[in-house]
């Protein structure tokens, strides 16, 4: 969390409100399929989705984004948000009132009963719909609430589009999260092609100078200062206590007096640097002159924020940094937020993995086996054992199909995984993972164009998704040059489109097909 320079006024940091999940149509996900004292969250999502015509999977993905499900007890985030769905009360979003308006809740409720919050969601985004005219068939269709999407957000311009994104790339790879009580919640993947309208020529791809990974957005100058007062000598790691989008968005709000120089999104590690490396952000207090700042979304007390994706792009980041300002790699100089001299704050708190992060910097590049890259892709099936059980167990799980425990067993659970999945893909239903169903889980997600150049996960996930497909290894190294793109093509004039090396949609449908 970021802190304001010593000669502001001290006061809370907040974080402005985002969500960064799904949206998705009812279908396929039967009301009443379990009492409500069964599965209460589930239960309260699927009556809210019907009361206010909104796609119960959108609620689901939405809260998940904001809070991973979780309430906080009541608790305001920093940028005074409440309960599962971050109903908002500050003075650039008022989405906690709204909420009370539309629903006839009042605002104590609002904050700390999860039913009530779950439909003060659903109320503010079928508002958001209403405003935009979209009429009963267009709610019906999951890609047209994309605009809606980006308003509930509170945010306008880039930063609503990169929202809205987020939430559109959770709803392509789905999602499994366990809540209190051990209730599940799923939302399962699917292909999606959402309809941006204006937002469509919103620019999110600018980049950084400094760290060439990272996009560029711009903090308001009236939240850091040009230049240094002291030489850089330390790194400070923070978590936002909020969203990426939002967090963004805050940095970029002139009451807010706080920035930091990089932010880190928790489900892939993606990086948006908001103040350049030679100014001072606002974000350690009398630390702010001589270090460099990088927030990590998500909130102290709940390490399901902390991703094996966000540690190590955030440890290749801060690597790069030390490199680069001669920083030693060690706890005295990469220091938490509640570390800086003079701070009272808690983050990153318990839950941050301080000795895995440190190896992380200590190799340079946040690299490491993922678990899902082979040289080649086997059949599993019911009865088999090992690594790729296991990686096939990881996918749907992520995709929100439940196979169950990660342990490399093929089991009925992952069979009955296998087959809901082959089924939605309209694939063979026969609960083998072989040849088509490892590339239709391996390319499962957003299909961002890609040609030779693309680096990042997006490519090792094509990489992948061509070793299964092609039956040859295709190195999984995230970058996009010569020998992928011969596999692309290859792979192209295989089935019959156009062999011109460019991944574009006809490509990504066509592998996420499993053809």
């Amino acid at each position: 969390m970021p802190r304001r320079p010593a000669d502001h006024t001290r006061g809370r940091a907040a974080v402005l409100a985002s969500l960064t999940v799904t949206a998705l149509v009812a279908t396929g996900h039967p009301a009443g399929a379990a009492p409500a004292e069964a599965d209460p969250m589930n239960q309260a999502f699927e009556q809210a989705a019907e009361k206010y015509g909104v796609p119960r999977d959108l609620l689901a993905a939405v809260g998940y984004g904001e809070t991973h499900l979780d309430g906080h007890a009541g608790r305001p985030s920093q940028d005074n948000g409440f309960g599962v769905m971050h109903l908002v009360s500050n003075p650039v979003n008022h989405s906690l009132e709204k909420a009370a308006e539309l629903t006839g809740e009042s605002t104590a409720d609002l904050r700390k009963d999860t039913e009530a919050n779950i439909l003060g969601g659903a109320a503010v985004l079928r508002n958001h719909a209403d405003a935009l005219g979209l009429d009963p068939a267009e709610r019906a269709d999951i890609d047209a609430w994309y605009p809606a999407v980006a308003r509930y957000s509170g945010t306008e311009g880039t930063v609503a589009a990169l929202y809205a994104d987020t939430v559109y790339t959770f709803l392509a790879q789905g999602l499994r999260a366990t809540v209190a009580g051990g209730e599940q919640v799923t939302v399962t993947s699917r292909p999606v092609s959402p309809e941006k309208g204006p937002l469509a020529k919103a620019d999110i791809t600018a980049k950084s100078e400094d760290y060439p990974s990272a996009l560029w957005v711009a903090a308001n100058s009236a939240n850091f200062a040009t230049g240094r007062t002291a030489t850089v000598d330390k790194v400070v790691i923070h978590v936002t206590q909020g969203s990426y989008a939002g967090t963004i968005s805050w940095f970029q709000n002139a009451t807010s007096k706080v920035s930091s120089h990089y932010v880190v999104r928790s489900s892939d590690g993606q990086i948006t640097q908001m103040v350049r490396d030679k100014d001072t952000a606002y974000h350690a207090k009398s630390a702010n002159a001589s270090s460099l700042g990088i927030e990590h979304e998500g909130f102290i007390d709940d390490p399901s924020w902390f991703t094996d994706p966000m540690y190590r792009s955030s440890a290749a980041l801060t690597a790069y940094l030390c490199d680069r300002y001669g920083i030693p790699k060690d706890r005295s100089h990469i220091i938490g937020h509640s570390e800086a001299p003079g701070n009272d704050h808690t983050d990153p708190g318990a839950n941050w993995n301080w000795t895995y992060y440190m190896q992380l910097v200590g190799s340079g590049t946040g690299s490491g086996a993922d678990g899902l890259s082979f040289g080649s892709y086997a059949t599993q099936k019911s009865g088999s054992t090992g690594t790729q059980v296991k990686a096939a167990q990881t996918l749907l799980n992520k995709q929100g199909y439940d196979a169950g425990t990660e342990d490399g067993v093929f089991g009925t659970r992952t069979e009955s995984a296998v087959r809901a999945f082959q089924t939605a893909r309209g694939l063979d239903s026969d609960g083998a993972v072989g040849p088509r169903t490892w590339t239709a889980l391996l390319s499962a997600g957003t299909t961002p164009t890609l040609t030779t150049g693309a680096s990042g996960d997006p490519v090792k996930r094509l990489q992948r998704a061509l070793t299964a497909a092609l039956g040859r290894t295709v190195t999984v190294d995230g970058a996009f040059g010569a020998n992928t793109d011969k596999a692309v093509r290859d792979y192209q004039s295989a089935r019959g489109l156009s062999a011109d090396g460019s991944v574009g949609p006809d490509t990504w449908k066509a592998l996420q097909a499993g053809l």
